[in-house]
């Protein structure tokens, strides 16, 4: 059998979302099957070097193009090419339009779907009509999330015998409770972070609440003075007012902004934090606020999306619309005693440990080949 996989979500450089995710399964397919299936990655260039190596049952095709490369290259030779895979899977929302194979495709949330207005016109509307056709048409479709699975089944009842939950995880050999602490200190040093800090870790945008963290920051930072808020993640969209909050506020000196951080950095960046926070309207799973119970820091984050599955109650759950309540999650684990905040590290590791990329990827194998038999 022959699995065709779109491989560009994890072809890039600077990895979030929906591009780590795509970056561990094609890692977790490639561990699990050496020579059961044989597999056609699409790329539009040169694989990266982190990427997985080519062997005899894992080839990389090159299609050259932009923007619309999906419909301009990819669907042409799709239908036209010798070597045509049996199945196409699209670790995203866009599954190519028009095949002879069956396709499966991944959905990251729905969010976009209440909360249109944190998108750009333009974003949307691709986002939500390709995500429905994709849904349309795909044999079956992965869900991140038990709440995922909630949402696309609520919209799309169509969907409802399609859906296969397979969780994100976690890579355990960045993320573990043995992060050394001379890595800590070198990246609090490389982005300029001095003292004890409090950590929001994601792209900038309006779904992250993160002008309700800087306006709950604002109660913390009087009550405990010597922690800063570090805000780490590139800027995703519509996120002048982030800065504008902190401008306003004079917040200049108490929280630090750290624009992307290099994967190789973010297990020092976790590690050194007292606390991770997220306290999004909305999210597909929260990898981060996984990322970080894995390495033994305590997590707030909000009551909304996947959150509170992701997490269990291993953390501090609050309303993301509530900025006081987004504030006394922050105290309370600012203010546990040693005994009180061991435990929920504790808590925190043993929730981290329900989650496996081989699982996922090995879950993932078998609803492809599935697809192909339907």
């Amino acid at each position: 059998m022959i699995i065709g996989i779109d491989g560009n979500e994890a072809n890039i450089e600077k990895r979030v979302g929906v591009n780590t995710y795509t970056y561990e399964i094609l890692w977790g397919l490639y561990n699990i099957d050496h020579d059961r299936n044989n597999y056609i990655i699409y790329l539009k260039s040169t694989p990266r070097e982190d990427l997985p190596r080519q062997r005899e049952n894992w080839k990389y095709k090159i299609l050259p193009g932009g923007s619309v490369w999906i419909i301009s290259r990819l669907v042409p030779h799709l239908l036209f090419t010798n070597r045509r895979p049996d199945v196409f899977f699209t670790p995203s929302h866009y599954v190519p339009p028009l095949t002879l194979m069956p396709r499966v495709c991944s959905i990251m949330d729905m969010g976009y779907l209440k909360f249109s207005t944190h998108l750009k016109k333009y974003d949307y509307w691709q986002l939500s009509l390709w995500s429905a056709y994709s849904m349309l048409v795909a044999k079956y479709i992965f869900a991140i999330s038990t709440s995922t699975k909630e949402e696309i089944v609520n919209h799309y009842p169509f969907a409802k015998n399609k859906v296969v939950v397979t969780p994100l995880s976690y890579d355990t050999k960045k993320f573990n409770s043995g992060i050394p602490q001379s890595g800590v200190d070198d990246v609090k040093k490389k982005y300029n972070i001095d003292g004890e800090y409090v950590l929001f870790l994601s792209t900038l945008k309006p779904s992250k609440n993160l002008v309700g963290l800087i306006d709950a920051f604002i109660a913390v930072n009087r009550a405990f003075p010597q922690y800063k808020l570090v805000v780490a993640g590139k800027k995703g969209w519509m996120y002048d007012q982030i800065f504008r909050k902190v401008r306003d506020n004079h917040l200049e000196k108490h929280i630090i902004f750290t624009d992307f951080v290099a994967e190789a950095d973010k297990p020092f960046l976790i590690k050194g934090a007292k606390l991770f926070a997220l306290p999004s309207y909305w999210e597909g799973f929260g990898l981060d606020a996984l990322n970080a119970m894995a390495a033994g820091v305590p997590v707030v984050v909000s009551n909304k999306g996947s959150l509170p599955e992701v997490v269990g109650d291993a953390g501090i759950i609050v309303d993301p619309h509530n900025i006081d309540d987004i504030a006394q999650g922050i105290k309370k684990v600012l203010s546990m005693d040693k005994k009180d905040y061991t435990s929920l590290v504790a808590k925190g590791l043993e929730q981290a440990k329900k989650f496996s990329w081989k699982k996922t990827a090995a879950k993932t194998l078998e609803v492809l080949e599935l697809a192909k038999k339907k």
